[in-house]
């Protein structure tokens, strides 16, 4: 698999990690958007949020709460912070590989980008 986040998960590429467990892992954006930007991802591949099936249920539940714990622990939970999830090439989902964003650390615009036509 050429997948650059199953390869931080096995360890082949290092990341600079703030959580992990054996069901998730969370690290820094190497292309930071805001002061805080970090990436949460499952273990298990899942493409898409359109492949997320019943059975994973628990596991986008976890994902949320880690992202809930992490924001405490950045100091940004009581300010705000943003968690975004891109999905497909429209949405733009870069990395084939279900992750969640968490941004914060600063006062955030309403827009989250401007949309192309």
């Amino acid at each position: 698999m050429d997948c650059i986040f199953c390869k931080i998960i096995e360890g082949t590429i290092p990341s600079k990690k703030v959580f992990e467990n054996d069901r998730i892992i969370a690290f820094h954006d190497i292309q930071p958007a805001a002061p805080v930007h970090l990436l949460i991802i499952p273990k298990k591949h899942i493409p898409t949020m359109n492949d997320v099936a019943d059975e994973d249920a628990s596991l986008l539940a976890e994902l949320f709460a880690v992202a809930r714990q992490i924001a405490k622990e950045q100091g940004i939970a009581e300010s705000g912070y943003r968690l975004v999830n891109n999905v497909n090439a429209d949405g733009g989902q870069i990395v084939y590989h279900l992750h969640i964003h968490l941004l914060g650390g600063t006062k955030l615009s309403p827009v989250l980008t401007n949309i192309q036509s």
